[in-house]
């Protein structure tokens, strides 16, 4: 895992630095390295800073490998998905990914990532799970699953934790993220989108209309 040089006093403030410069985060599950590869150049090339690979399985470390080995030639950051496990850690670090995300909120992993110096994105998906990471520091969470959460979730849970940046993953897609951003979320996860290049265009138009939103504000 490359160096991660956090002076920072929360444990997940690394996502402030590089995170919230683009809203879209890559997410690939289930790919080949070739296909894997191919979806995050085309998430790159749409200008998507980062990706995550899920490795819910051994299986898929290579794959995370393949996209961490691409991603240091553009000197971006690639992310281990579907942590559910301690010693998945261990393989996160092998395949020299830069974070570390989870479907929901284990407080051994949180540990264990602070230990080590990994960015850490634990999934939440209620009020009390949202306290109980606070209570470590995180401030940046994954909210999941973020299509049956809804927007609206969104906007209940910005309410009473306004220092809270969500990133919606779980469902999400091109045509639909801009409800998502718009109820308060900091960074949409997309998938399928980037399966195709009809897909990433899409995304491509997503990104440039947010830029210009942005800018006429």
């Amino acid at each position: 895992m490359k160096e991660n040089t956090l002076a920072h006093t929360k444990p997940n403030d690394w996502f402030d630095d590089d995170f919230f410069r683009v809203p879209v985060i890559a997410v690939l599950r289930g790919l080949t390295p070739g296909e894997a590869v191919r979806s995050a150049t085309r998430a790159w090339d749409s200008g998507v800073r980062h990706v995550e690979v899920t490795i819910e399985t051994p299986e898929a470390v290579p794959t995370l490998a393949a996209v961490a080995c691409a991603a240091a030639e553009r000197g971006v950051a690639v992310g281990a998905g579907t942590i559910i496990r301690i010693e998945q850690l261990d393989a996160a670090a092998s395949a020299n990914a830069s974070f570390t995300v989870s479907p929901g909120l284990d407080e051994g992993i949180i540990q264990e990532s602070i230990r080590r110096g990994i960015p850490h994105l634990p999934g939440v998906a209620t009020a009390s799970e949202i306290l109980r990471a606070k209570a470590f520091g995180l401030t940046w969470l994954k909210a999941f699953p973020a299509s049956l959460l809804g927007p609206e979730w969104v906007k209940a849970m910005k309410g009473p934790f306004p220092d809270v940046h969500f990133v919606a993953t779980g469902g999400m897609k091109a045509a639909t993220a801009r409800d998502y951003l718009s109820a308060g979320v900091s960074v949409v996860g997309l998938s399928s989108d980037f399966s195709t290049d009809d897909g990433a265009s899409a995304v491509r138009e997503l990104l440039a209309s947010l830029s210009g939103t942005a800018a006429a504000s």
